[in-house]
């Protein structure tokens, strides 16, 4: 199941606190089509009915299918640039 580090579910509770329903809001990644080759994430208020959702520090993330299987054995990360834009790195996860 796919890991968030706490930077990450700090800049996604910041991303969340502003929304209509903060307490389940979350983010969303989700894939183009049935490849592999492409994630989008993007804001959600509730996971889709067949999402899987991680939860960890009073962040959530809401995967599709496609994207749990892909990130599996992976782990969230998240940084910020120089001018606060936050960007968000898919890792291996440490052992």
């Amino acid at each position: 199941m796919l890991t968030l580090t706490p930077t990450a579910a700090q800049a996604i509770r910041d991303l969340t606190a502003t929304t209509p329903q903060p307490e389940q809001s979350g983010v969303r990644i989700s894939s183009k089509g049935e490849s592999a080759g492409s994630l989008t994430l993007t804001l959600a208020v509730a996971p889709e009915p067949t999402d899987e959702i991680v939860e960890a520090e009073g962040a959530r993330v809401y995967l599709d299918p496609v994207a749990a299987t892909i990130l599996d054995d992976k782990s969230l990360d998240a940084g910020a640039d120089d001018q606060g834009g936050v960007s968000f790195v898919v890792t291996d996860k440490l052992a």
